[in-house]
């Protein structure tokens, strides 16, 4: 389980996005000279000295009613609120701003553990420049360089000595699972639903929900739990009217849940925010069942579910594997249907398969579908090993990872899923050279 949640928290330009690609190991967020690039708040998994973490980079606070500060100060109050530690970033070419002055007063109040981070700390002829920031009163400045890395070691390290300490799993032999989905897309309703009851309070009015609910049940000898995700609390003069706003609530309830249900709204279709949503489980390797809800309220035949499931698959793409259930939670219409997608996600999430017949596998696709050419040499896996489930982890012994062709990985995915069944599941393939 992740430890928590890491928010980057400064003024405009003073290297956040560089950091979080930094620490994220990827190339997520937009890196630019000019101020404002980041607008919205950026999601991304790290992960340090085996600790696993949710790290958050923020657009630039600043005292000018630039454009998008209004929007973007009220995200950075919400990353804040949500955080469990915060890394203040400054610029230590420029030194102490105005900004930095106002914002510090934001972090002041919020009586969160805080991580001072000069940045632009470029060579040691530098490292005196971080001696100002002492004045902020924010603690102990660490001098990094996202561009060249230098610090970053150091700084993870205080991370982690300030996140909570990792939590086992809450529920012992229980199938945990949560709904995951847009504003208003039912899934309250579809809690009641499942629940046979009016368990948790249900409105047509956005973020009627304002914290995580677990309800353990037992249904047919099977003990379950179903997370109702929370909307965001309202903080000061933040309100929830856009969509988004609602999104950290989730990232808990995903990271304590065995299979996610993404709730789709039929009636309003897929939007772009369905896949942001959904980003979050799959990023967290979590089981994934999707649902289109409100199936009462579209023309709900059979050529319309066809098409509807094809739309599904072409946006998104990489959820092949996940089953889809139509039901109506106002109707209670097809709700039985559920169940057994989500029986069948947690069994393939912690399948397990014997390492002789995985590499007879292996070595019958490599027959059949030679190694491509790939970086100046061809691929060959010796031997395979799952090492893991939830998900279902293998590891490819080869004679070098860098000749390990993405497509080709996916071919290697695609036989593991024809031969065994992991609907529901992700599946992590590690290439690894053989010793």
């Amino acid at each position: 389980m992740s430890r928590g949640i890491v928010a980057i928290v400064g003024s405009p330009n003073v290297g956040k996005s560089t950091i979080f690609n930094r620490i994220v190991g990827q190339r997520h967020a937009i890196v630019d000279d000019a101020a404002g690039i980041t607008r919205d708040r950026l999601y991304g998994k790290a992960s340090w000295l085996t600790q696993d973490f949710t790290i958050i980079d923020t657009g630039g606070i600043e005292i000018a009613d630039a454009p998008f500060q209004q929007q973007i100060r009220a995200q950075v109050e919400i990353a804040i609120e949500e955080a469990d530690v915060i890394i203040y970033v400054a610029d230590g070419k420029v030194g102490i701003t105005n900004d930095d002055l106002f914002a510090c007063k934001m972090l002041y109040k919020s009586d969160k553990p805080v991580i001072l981070a000069v940045n632009k700390i470029d060579d040691g002829s530098k490292l005196d420049n971080i001696l100002e920031f002492y004045s902020l009163g924010i603690g102990d400045p660490i001098a990094v360089s996202g561009v060249h890395g230098i610090g970053i070691g150091d700084l993870l390290d205080k991370v982690i000595e300030l996140l909570p300490e990792k939590k086992s799993k809450v529920y012992q032999n229980t199938i945990c699972f949560s709904l995951i989905g847009r504003p208003n897309v039912g899934k309250s309703s579809l809690t009641n639903a499942l629940l046979g009851q009016e368990r948790v309070i249900v409105s047509n009015i956005e973020g009627t929900t304002r914290d995580s609910i677990d309800t353990p049940f037992t249904r047919d000898g099977k003990d379950y739990v179903v997370i109702d995700t929370a909307g965001l609390k309202k903080r000061g003069k933040i309100y929830e009217s856009v969509d988004k706003y609602s999104a950290l609530r989730a990232l808990s309830a995903i990271d304590r849940s065995d299979v996610v249900l993404l709730v789709i709204d039929a009636k309003e279709g897929i939007i772009q925010q369905d896949k942001h949503v959904v980003g979050y489980a799959m990023e967290s390797n979590k089981a994934i069942v999707i649902v289109v809800n409100k199936w009462d309220l579209v023309e709900h035949t059979e050529s319309a579910m066809n098409e509807f499931t094809k739309k599904i698959r072409a946006e998104f793409k990489f959820l092949d594997y996940a089953p889809i259930v139509y039901v109506s939670a106002k109707e209670k219409s097809r709700i039985q249907k559920i169940f057994p997608e989500i029986d069948s996600a947690y069994s393939s999430y912690n399948y397990r398969v014997g390492t002789s017949i995985l590499n007879d596998i292996i070595q019958d696709a490599q027959i059949i579908n030679p190694t491509p050419i790939f970086n100046g040499g061809r691929l060959k896996i010796y031997f395979a090993n799952q090492v893991a489930v939830c998900p279902p982890t293998f590891i490819l012994f080869v004679n070098n990872p860098d000749y390990m062709h993405f497509s080709y990985e996916r071919y290697i995915e695609n036989r593991l899923r024809d031969s065994f069944d992991f609907t529901g599941t992700p599946i992590k393939i590690i290439s690894r050279l053989r010793k």
